[in-house]
């Protein structure tokens, strides 16, 4: 029995020995300028950043321009600034040059000209980045109160959004619903879609399509359709600011047989912002929308928020504020109405 355990003893030695050795042999190798040596596996090398999986600390993103020695054991593959797409290991050479070494022979080049690296079977980071894919938002809230007021309320909305690189499709809409003391204070649906597409850098054209209606507003049903040019006066990868300027074609049917219906083309303004900052994100829309037949006849409505996530990152709340303003309303109703709101938001992909 005691040989017995002895014998296991050195067979689960070795084996660890054998692990921990063939770790070291297959691990990737990091060298930078200030004499770094890191260890863990090279996944992605990308023009700027080399990106290290470690056991030691996580992922690790190290600036490609620090970098003065790159060894990797598992083969990647490798798009080059040029275009050219190689598939081997890498190992530097003289002169701060690399070395990758694929079944089809070896090619010598710098580390700089590295555009992209993906795992063999996987997809060119460039190719991904051209594909469309859907995101989609759904939001809630429900607001009561009871004493000397009665008050209760319910806004929904849900957005699906199929982005590429180089235009944007969304499907949008919203319900909002308000009594007070047994009366509505708010009725509204809308509807609507976007398509915007960018042909060229910060150039973009679009067309867009909203309806629905607001009965406190005694509309029956509305549409505004248009269609025109966007830019992008801030194209950044946490931060957008785009203009739009358009023609228009907006309907206004009242159910008051006092007020006038709006039927007249017109022109389309739109200003969007979109922040992201660490753990949060500001929004700002605007759109003015004033008719041909009378400049003093528009709609215009403002809409900011401020969005935070919640423990699940897919879980987010929403506080904001909407502005509503007809400069030409049907009978008997306001030209404002200011909304506040706090929402809960679920996003999915």
């Amino acid at each position: 029995m005691k040989h017995l355990f002895l014998r296991m003893s050195a067979v689960l030695s070795l084996s660890a020995l054998l692990y921990v050795t063939t770790s070291l042999v297959q691990a990737d190798v990091i060298e930078t300028k200030n004499g770094a040596r890191l260890t863990g596996k090279v996944v992605k090398m990308d023009g700027t950043t080399v990106t290290l999986e470690t056991d030691y600390a996580g992922t690790l993103a190290v600036k490609q321009s620090e970098v003065v020695s790159v060894k990797t054991e598992a083969p990647l593959n490798y798009r080059l600034a040029a275009g050219t797409v190689l598939q081997g290991t890498v190992s530097t050479v003289a002169g701060g040059q690399i070395q990758i070494s694929g079944p089809e022979g070896s090619v010598t080049t710098g580390l700089d000209k590295v555009a992209a690296t993906w795992a063999p079977g996987a997809t060119d980071p460039a190719i991904v980045a051209l594909q469309r894919a859907w995101s989609y938002e759904a939001a809630l809230d429900v607001t009561g109160k009871t004493g000397n007021k009665e008050q209760s309320g319910t806004a929904m909305a849900f957005r699906a959004v199929l982005a590429g690189s180089q235009d944007t499709l969304q499907f949008y809409t919203a319900y909002d619903r308000q009594i007070s003391d047994g009366q509505k204070s708010s009725d509204q649906f809308k509807a609507g879609v976007d398509y915007a597409n960018n042909f060229s850098g910060r150039k973009s054209w679009y067309v867009r399509d909203e309806g629905g209606f607001d009965r406190i507003k005694d509309i029956d049903i509305y549409n505004v359709a248009a269609a025109g040019m966007g830019y992008d006066f801030i194209k950044e990868a946490k931060q957008t600011l785009t203009g739009r300027a358009g023609l228009s074609f907006r309907y206004e049917g009242y159910k008051n047989p006092a007020s006038q219906d709006v039927k007249s083309a017109g022109l389309d303004f739109g200003l969007n912002h979109r922040l992201e900052m660490a753990n949060s994100a500001l929004v700002n829309r605007l759109s003015y929308v004033p008719s041909f037949d009378d400049f003093g006849n528009y709609r215009f409505i403002h809409e900011s928020f401020y969005e935070l996530p919640l423990a699940n990152p897919s879980w987010k709340l929403r506080l904001g504020v909407l502005n509503d303003y007809n400069s030409q309303p049907g009978k008997g109703v306001k030209k404002l109405d200011t909304s506040y709101f706090t929402r809960l938001v679920l996003n999915w992909k």
